[in-house]
């Protein structure tokens, strides 16, 4: 566990509302999760937020997993908060939740 990847990691979803941890990118994600997860803000209009391709970044694909005790890929934080990986986040989405969440990180 790298002390300053978590310190970096906890900057980039501290100082970002939406920040999305994926394989890949939203427009070329590399997992079907990562795709889903991309699909699902992409149906609640969130177009400007951080996505990370833990892929390009061994440093985060590394350390990640301790941030936040989540040990999968995708991870989606909102204002800071993890928030869970894409079958909890197309729950959230389904049940209108995840709109109301995202509509705080506008705020």
């Amino acid at each position: 566990m790298d002390q300053n990847a978590l310190e970096n990691i906890k900057q980039t979803v501290t100082g970002n509302p939406v920040v999305l941890y994926m394989k890949g990118t939203p427009q070329f994600p590399q997992c079907g999760f990562s795709g889903l997860a991309a699909q699902v803000l992409k149906a609640c209009n969130v177009t400007n937020y951080v996505a990370v391709n833990v892929l390009a970044d061994a440093e985060v694909y590394e350390n990640l997993k301790y941030y936040a005790n989540w040990p999968t890929f995708p991870q989606l934080y909102i204002n800071g908060e993890l928030i869970g990986g894409s079958d909890i986040m197309k729950d959230l989405y389904e049940k209108g939740e995840l709109q109301k969440l995202l509509e705080s990180a506008k705020a």
